[in-house]
């Protein structure tokens, strides 16, 4: 059954990048409408629109959810409720190429909805304490967004259509809410616990999760809306935290131990990066990135679960070490993949993010974007290749560590991915059309990009290799590797809160009955008596009752 799915989710793939492609190079666009209530001007429709944005974005989602399928033909072998678990790929898969081509608020909340319900069946697949919380905080958080979408639902009922071509008479409210929905499907600060959370579902999922689907929702309907950040407003509150975002996921994954949660952290920098380069209003080359990006880090997760699989479910660094030994070749694509994520040249993820990179340099006028920028970029040289030489090349354990095994339904999509993770991102870079082709920067500036990544390597060197001490500050590595208490606080806090109030309630509910529910009814009921007798009493007496309130003041 999974590699029925798989290739024909391959064939549709394919299907809706031809067709995406055609639909670029002519300008065309497929509007679908059916009417299935109308009320006067209110209309509740099933709403498709196929561009050439939603087509190439679907048919690369399409792309990855057929190599995961194939590959969780092994890896979910033994389990017993793995056909449940192919079913709920596939319900995952078309909840989001349902908000992928709608570009109606109704409609999306569906595809929406969709994500969070079944990313919480997924990520409590494996049925323990940790995948219990897991699941919560993840559901929980998005349920933030939920609230919001719903709120501008409500707004844009004003209007009589959930249509994204009737929001210019409503940017700042609705903008606002649709911002902070897409900010918390896509873990942006304060909203950033539940991603690394996340990781106790099962690697496939999280392939598919960190890659093209759950994640990227908030951005790819951030790129939908695009027309927001025409007011500057919303570029500035959401280009500052996107920034805090990159940073604090880089300084994280710098020191975390766990595999998928540095390769999670490292997607949290990403989407911190589109966030960036989407409230500075290039919306097409945010598109581009979240394209390239879905396909090398899709294969980092799954050249991950091979080696988690090869090393008898350890997902800790330093208990890895000679991987390159007992598999050259997943070992290969996996430095591939992280060569791509960090922009080394000629790679898919270099054409995209040197492009980002450089329009900044270009544009940007503060110099503390910039820097801050730089420096989130270094971090992803300095984590990306610590991951490589803890668990390629160190060497930390011995060969009996490790149950290695080969199965080609688990090599061939990584084999397939990593020939894409090459041509990709050139290939794109010449179909797709920006609206300012190139920017002309002087030569010291255009070598940046280059030392970063020397600076980089020198960094992992003197950092970790060098043991200059600066790794074992606990406190402040407590703090910085725990997501600045952004857990804590989204957890802990809830958690405590509700403790607290079922504990007064317990001790004394007098005053929760004043000023709640029972304080209301009482509060209702004293307003209904004043408004029945002043129904019921004549005009005449109502006037002497006035004159003689007037007479008493």
């Amino acid at each position: 059954m999974f590699l029925i799915w798989g290739v024909l989710l391959m064939i549709f793939s394919l299907l809706f990048f031809i067709y995406g492609v055609w639909f670029l190079m002519s300008f065309k666009i497929n509007v679908f409408e059916y009417y299935a209530v109308v009320l006067g001007n209110f209309e509740i429709k099933f709403y498709f629109l196929f561009d050439w944005i939603s087509l190439l974005f679907a048919s690369v989602v399409m792309f990855i959810s057929s190599m995961v399928i194939i590959y969780s033909h092994d890896y979910m072998f033994f389990e017993k409720t793995k056909n449940y678990f192919c079913y709920m790929v596939l319900l995952f898969v078309g909840s989001m190429v349902l908000m992928i081509v709608s570009p109606n608020l109704l409609m999306i909340l569906l595809g929406w909805d969709g994500l969070g319900l079944v990313s919480y069946c997924l990520v409590i697949y494996y049925q323990n304490y940790k995948s219990d919380s897991a699941g919560m905080i993840t559901v929980m958080m998005n349920r933030v967004g939920d609230v919001f979408i719903l709120l501008s639902l409500i707004l844009v009922l004003n209007f009589g259509s959930y249509d994204f071509f009737v929001f210019k008479g409503m940017f700042y409210v609705t903008g606002f809410m649709l911002i902070i929905a897409g900010m918390t499907k896509s873990a942006q600060i304060p909203f950033s616990a539940w991603l690394p959370a996340a990781m106790a579902a099962p690697t496939p999922v999280s392939s598919l999760v960190h890659s093209s689907t759950l994640v990227t929702a908030g951005v790819y309907l951030l790129i939908r809306l695009n027309l927001l950040f025409s007011v500057s407003h919303f570029c500035k509150f959401l280009l500052y935290l996107a920034l805090l975002t990159m940073v604090m996921s880089g300084i994280g994954a710098m020191l975390e131990t766990d595999l998928k949660k540095i390769i999670a952290l490292s997607t949290l920098s990403q989407l911190g990066l589109m966030m960036v380069i989407l409230s500075l209003g290039k919306v097409d080359l945010a598109f581009f990135h979240l394209l390239t990006h879905a396909l090398f880090k899709a294969m980092l997760f799954l050249c991950a679960g091979f080696m988690i699989h090869s090393s008898l479910g350890h997902q800790d660094i330093r208990f890895m070490g000679i991987f390159f030994l007992t598999s050259p070749m997943i070992s290969g694509a996996f430095c591939l993949a992280n060569m791509s994520l960090f922009g080394v040249p000629f790679l898919s993820g270099f054409y995209s993010k040197d492009m980002i990179l450089e329009y900044i340099y270009f544009m940007e006028s503060n110099w503390v974007v910039i820097y801050l920028m730089i420096l989130a970029t270094v971090f992803t040289v300095m984590y990306s290749l610590r991951v490589m030489f803890y668990s390629m090349w160190k060497s930390g354990v011995k060969m009996v560590d490790f149950s290695y095994h080969w199965s080609n339904w688990m090599g061939i999509p990584i084999f397939i991915m990593g020939v894409l993770v090459l041509v990709f991102g050139s290939m794109l870079s010449w179909i797709l059309v920006f609206e300012d082709g190139s920017y002309i920067i002087s030569f010291p500036v255009k070598l940046i990009n280059v030392l970063i990544v020397f600076l980089g390597c020198w960094g992992v060197s003197v950092l970790y290799l060098g043991k200059i001490g600066l790794m074992n500050l606990k406190k402040l590595n407590f703090f910085l590797g725990s997501m600045w208490f952004l857990s804590m606080v989204s957890g802990g806090a809830t958690v405590k809160t509700l403790k607290m109030g079922f504990f007064l309630y317990k001790e004394d509910n007098g005053w929760l009955e004043e000023i709640g529910p029972q304080g209301l009814y009482k509060l209702n009921s004293f307003l209904s008596i004043i408004v029945q007798w002043v129904q019921m009493i004549s005009v005449k007496n109502l006037l002497f009752f006035f004159l003689v309130c007037m007479l008493l003041l």
